[in-house]
């Protein structure tokens, strides 16, 4: 499970840092691709998938009807394989980093089976709004915890 959230710094060749609390569940290679999008911000993100979830994404995928294809054309038309190089950085294509409008400061954030990049600034709105007390209980309730 990929899980904490960590603020880095896209350096001047365009790699960003991946946490080495999450490098383990990640491994040396994985996918990445465009994230959902915050509907209350209207911003993008970045999610990498470790190869295992991507291998349930590719699962889901080809059960899909020809016109659920269609629709996740993006998803897989923008996805690429990277690797960590010895450092634990990665390299963020430009499409990917203009997708989420990605500059310097970014939030990694782990989410369930997958990382997700964020601009840090819209991130620390998500996760105010996202970690307020009442969305909290909600969620405990929902969850039913």
């Amino acid at each position: 499970m990929l899980t904490g959230s960590y603020f880095h710094i896209i350096d001047s060749k365009n790699r960003v840092s991946i946490p080495s609390a999450l490098r383990q569940e990640l491994g040396e290679s994985f996918h990445v691709t465009v994230g959902f999008p915050n509907p209350d911000f209207k911003k993008n993100c970045i999610s990498i998938y470790p190869d295992k979830s991507w291998s349930k994404v590719e699962e889901r995928f080809d059960a899909m009807t020809r016109k659920g294809k269609i629709r996740m054309r993006p998803f897989f038309a923008h996805a690429r394989r990277l690797d960590l190089d010895d450092q634990g950085r990665v390299l963020l294509p430009q499409h990917i980093r203009e997708w989420a409008d990605l500059k310097k400061n970014v939030a990694v954030v782990g989410a369930g089976d997958n990382v997700e990049i964020w601009d840090a600034e819209v991130w620390e709105k998500i996760d105010a709004l996202e970690s307020s007390q009442e969305n909290i209980v909600a969620l405990y309730d929902e969850c039913d915890f």
